[in-house]
């Protein structure tokens, strides 16, 4: 004992009866001996800590308080005995037999022991030449929970060789495998009694001890296990090293504490046919284990450099705490489905699996992790700071504070380019208006003598859309909902709802690798040829690939860090499955996940960024179900779907992206429904060549382009999106690709709501990740022959065949430029939507070769005119409520229809026709309800050709109804028109009720279409030349 603890004695208590007692209680002579070596050392005195179970009994059921937590039990101790230090320090020198004895002498006795769990138990788990630090190799810098129960599973694990029945019944209790009594210990060295391992083994009965010296020892030909043995190095690990090819022919064997290296002859290291093998704390150095079914293996706190493991068809193997470092092709080869004759050992495996959970991470901070710059270059993704974007009265934090800024620090450059946009639009109506200018129009109380003309249009059947869209306040209740319905669920949450993925989670087949380390190798895990395998808690760095899954394989991936792969991480095809969830996948110079050759797997609640590339890859009839995972900071797009790829996307968080959010390309197919898409580059989603996805109540917002861009032979449904705040177009799309666009809340944009345009793509026009990088040669021409029958059953069939481009049911509301921006040659229907609020024209026509048809819609409070048709157009506007815009309610330059519209309250006239380039072409206005606060009714200029017949014009402020230059009597007839002068705001609601306000739709579908509103959350950069005004989206712009 050391010299400081006995000077600190002050006086005792004799209890040499009660030590006895106590003694026999514990039935350990070692306790005897260790108090009774004390007394010389006090002076005759005799210390001992039972004076903390004072007027307890041991044996009794009472309950005791822990002494270590109670005053009292301090101060009763220090009274009469040794401060709890001293006792702790005493028992501290204690070997593992005497802490067990001395545990179970009384409560006080065990709490005592217990509160030695940082000291005595940690040294003791460290010092086991048998095993290594609980977290090795994975976070070898954090401290396990408790150090005496990992020491404890460490004790029972090294015992679990051994078989000492030929059928052993099942147990919960590992420690029923004991070794055999009386068992021999054999040494092998140089100058041991057996001079090599051969020798050892042939005198050897089972379950013998075989300690090899340290030095190197060599075997030259095969060596044959065919008794059960324990091998075991002694001294550290390194000191003895094996030169030999195991080949075991028994039923069980364990290995520890040696460096394996391959004989001259072959580089199979070990190898086993029928039974089951445990290492513990070896190398293996430039070879190759084999197991093959019915043989197992359990293999813990072991090293392979340049070395791998190879499983054939086994039942159930275990591997926890290795390290994999440099191997020539896959570290762990899975090949084969689990074999149904299982070894005798692999129930036991699947209690030690079971009872064994993989470390679990800190979860990381609210938000998303900052990527660390390394040897790869700077990060490509800046650190990511969250803050909270009030919309309505909910609250959305997956913004970063860098994008708001960003976003919110473009006002200015917005303001600039409506001015300048506003004072071009001046210049052309100023020109039209000089004819029809009046100087009598101006009024002091200019606001109160509207008020007495505007007519109650929002009491029939536009109220529910037109709520408040004077001023720009979202009704966000559309939005509180979509962000309610995509809050990001956790795995927990997605294992209750899913009970496929529940029982992929837990289940306990093939291999099962935990806490494992592999890197700066070729491959990671090849799983092949109806392979399983489970990972959970391991570390792949610096491989060419982490895990590849094929050929009707099955992967299980829980809680791994994925990371710097020279290719994908994770590769499935061929038929592969599995569930891929809660990893952390980054910085991997390809995909993150690559699904392909109708690959199929669950990929829920990753987090998957910072990728050289995309972040999933669906290529070649791949499918899958990818949901609630958070994608960003991707070089390329998020999710890329081409070659009819056909994945469920759903739940996600794609943000941040140094592309598209989402592209879907080369006839790529997909459901993608519910994700919120947000703060990429080149847009929100990109379709293209062929890519045909059903986008559906997705959040598509603050992009630093076009929310959606359809392009070239882009197809698709979008449908139910809330599309806002993005700082290009809402939606870009080619009118050639006939999309169809039903029932989206478009907003806040930055140029135009929707933008349809005809010019054919160039190559060029997209970014080179969204298309033009990835090497996809093996699917491009596969693509057509893979495509079979069944696959054609799963695309959802209720898709009826499209043959013209479709805008319908939308809410358009408070974009930068025009709501609906058309410049298109085929045919186009516009039905149904509420256009509101833009800070241009509602509707601009400025190229429609082929009839436009634009009816139903609700088309109001523009900063312009609310439908402007250009020359040599083809328009029908028919049923659609005009209201409030503050220039002309129609301008016409084109040919086609007018008839029974609602032109009410607009500042200017409320029908302006112009000369048509082509004087051929005539336009019909016809039943229509037109009033004009401060002019005319309807305006015709310069020689307009048509036919004003059966309208019903209300009288203005100004008392004009219709403005008919002579010049053009001949070319344009105008005829039994009803002119009404209205003496009471009275007499306009009776003119309003028989039919009500239009637009008319069935059922009140348009109020279901609710006018998005609410604070702006973001602007948008300057209009940049050959933009979306010249026919190209900013997607394809600024390349």
């Amino acid at each position: 004992m050391p010299s400081a603890a006995v000077a600190s004695c002050q006086g005792g208590i004799r209890c040499w009866g009660s030590i006895r007692s106590r003694a026999r209680f514990a039935g350990a002579a070692v306790v005897n001996a260790f108090f009774f070596s004390i007394p010389p050392l006090l002076g005759g005195c005799c210390w001992c800590p039972c004076v903390l179970g004072h007027g307890m009994n041991s044996a009794s059921g009472e309950s005791l308080t822990p002494f270590l937590t109670s005053p009292a039990s301090q101060v009763l101790m220090e009274a009469d005995g040794l401060p709890v230090e001293l006792w702790q320090l005493i028992l501290s020198y204690l070997c593992l037999p005497d802490l067990g004895r001395c545990s179970s002498v009384c409560r006080a006795w065990n709490e005592l022991v217990l509160s030695l769990d940082r000291t005595r138990w940690r040294q003791l788990c460290l010092s086991c030449l048998e095993h290594r630090h609980p977290h090795w190799p994975v976070q070898p810098d954090v401290e396990p929970q408790s150090w005496r129960d990992t020491f404890k599973q460490h004790y029972l694990a090294s015992k679990t060789w051994t078989k000492t029945t030929q059928a052993l019944e099942s147990s919960n209790c590992l420690s029923l495998f004991q070794r055999r009594k009386g068992r021999r210990r054999l040494c092998v060295g140089a100058v041991a009694e057996f001079s090599s391992l051969r020798a050892a083994l042939a005198v050897a009965s089972p379950y013998d001890r075989l300690v090899l010296l340290p030095g190197v020892h060599e075997e030259h030909s095969e060596v044959l296990l065919k008794v059960p043995v324990e091998v075991v190095g002694q001294g550290k690990l390194g000191k003895v090293v094996l030169l030999a090819s195991i080949n075991q022919h028994c039923p069980t064997a364990r290995l520890c504490n040696v460096v394996f290296m391959p004989a001259r002859f072959t580089s199979v290291l070990y190898k086993t046919t029928s039974g089951y093998v445990q290492f513990d704390n070896c190398n293996f150095e430039s070879g190759q284990l084999q197991i093959h079914a019915p043989g197992t293996c359990q293999v813990k706190f072991c090293t392979f450099a340049q070395s791998s493991i190879h499983l054939r068809s086994v039942a159930l193997c275990v591997l926890e705490n290795c390290e994999f470092i440099g191997s020539e092709n896959a570290s762990v080869i899975v090949e084969g489905y689990p074999s149904s004759d299982r070894n005798w050992a692999c129930k036991h495996l699947a209690m030690l699996a079971k009872s064994c959970t993989a470390s679990v991470w800190e979860p990381s901070p609210a938000g998303c992790p900052v990527a660390k710059q390394d040897g790869w270059g700077e990060s490509l993704l800046e650190p990511v700071r969250m803050c909270e974007i009030v919309i309505g009265e909910e609250r959305s934090s997956f913004i970063s504070t860098v994008g708001a800024q960003a976003l919110l620090g473009s006002a200015q450059e917005v303001t600039e380019f409506r001015e300048n946009l506003q004072a071009a639009k001046e210049e052309e109506y100023l020109a039209l208006d000089s004819n029809s200018s009046d100087s009598d129009l101006s009024s002091d109380n200019e606001e109160d003598a509207r008020a007495a003309y505007k007519l109650p249009y929002q009491s029939h059947s536009l109220s529910h859309t037109l709520a408040d869209v004077t001023d720009s306040r979202l009704q966000s209740d559309r939005l509180h909902a979509l962000q309610t319905d995509l809050k990001l669920k956790s795995l927990q949450q997605e294992l209750q709802q899913d009970k496929e993925a529940q029982s992929l989670a837990s289940s306990l087949q093939g291999c099962i690798i935990r806490q494992c380390l592999f890197r700066d190798g070729k491959g990671g895990i090849l799983i092949y040829s109806r392979g399983q395998a489970k990972l959970e808690g391991s570390i792949f760095r610096h491989l060419t690939y982490a895990v590849r899954c094929i050929q009707n394989s099955k992967v299980i991936m829980l809680r791994n860090d994925i990371h710097h792969c020279k290719a994908s991480g994770i590769f499935l095809r061929l038929l592969a499955g599995g569930l891929i969830a809660d990893n952390n996948i980054h910085s991997n110079c390809e995909a993150g996940v690559d699904i392909r050759k109708g690959a199929n797997p669950l990929v829920l609640c990753n987090k998957i960024h910072s990728g050289l590339r995309s972040g999933i890859v669906v290529v070649g009839n791949g499918k899958g179900i990818i949901r609630s995972n958070q994608i960003y900071g991707n070089k390329e797009a998020g999710i890329y779907i081409l070659y009819n790829g056909n994945p469920a996307v759903s739940g996600n968080h794609i943000f941040q992206g140094l592309a598209a959010g989402i592209a879907v390309n080369e006839n790529g197919r997909g459901q993608i429904t519910g994700n919120i898409i947000c703060e990429n580059q080149w847009g929100g989603v990109d379709i293209r060549h062929g890519g045909d996805p059903i986008l559906r109540n997705n959040l598509i917002s603050c992009g630093h382009s076009d929310g959606v861009v359809v392009g070239e032979r882009g197809k698709g449904l979008i449908e139910g999106n809330a599309i806002y705040s993005n700082k290009g177009c809402g939606v870009w799309m080619m009118s050639s690709s006939l999309p169809h666009l039903i029932n989206n809340q478009i907003s806040h944009n930055g140029i135009y709501g929707v933008a349809l345009f005809c010019r054919k793509d160039e190559a060029g026009d997209y970014p080179p990740g969204q298309g033009g990088n990835e090497t996809f040669q093996e699917e491009r021409e596969g693509a057509g022959g893979e495509n079979g029958p069944d696959s054609e059953e799963e695309y959802p069939a209720a898709r009826p065949p499209i043959s013209v481009a479709l805008v319908e049911l939308n809410s358009i509301n408070h974009n930068g430029a025009a709501g609906l921006h058309i410049k298109s040659s085929e045919a186009l229907s516009v039905i149904a939507n509420v256009i509101h609020a833009n800070h241009d024209g509602g509707v601009a026509v400025l190229q429609s070769s082929q009839l436009t048809h634009i009816t139903n819609n609700s088309i109001c409070c523009n900063s312009r005119e609310g439908v402007l048709v250009e020359a040599e157009c083809q328009v029908e506007l028919r049923g659609n409520g005009i209201y409030e815009n503050r220039s002309h309610g129609i301008i016409s330059k084109g040919e086609g229809v007018i008839e029974e519209n609602d032109i009410i309250g607009n500042h200017r006239c409320g029908l302006q026709m112009l000369q048509a380039a082509d004087m051929k072409l005539n336009l019909q206005v016809t039943k229509n309800r037109i009033q004009a606060f401060r002019d005319y009714g309807i305006a015709l200029f310069d020689e307009a050709k048509g036919l004003v017949q059966e309208n019903l014009i209300f009288q203005g402020r100004s008392k004009k109804f219709i403005l008919r230059p002579m010049s053009n009597a001949e070319d344009c007839i105008v005829q039994d028109n009803v002119l009404l002068t209205v003496k009471k705001r009275f007499d306009m609601e009776c003119m309003l009720i028989n039919p009500p306000a239009r637009p008319h739709v069935r059922g009140g579908v348009l109020g279901s279409c609710m006018a998005a509103g609410g604070p702006r959350v973001s602007s948008t950069t300057t209009r940049m030349d050959g933009g979306c005004h010249h026919r190209r989206s900013i997607f394809c712009t600024i390349l």
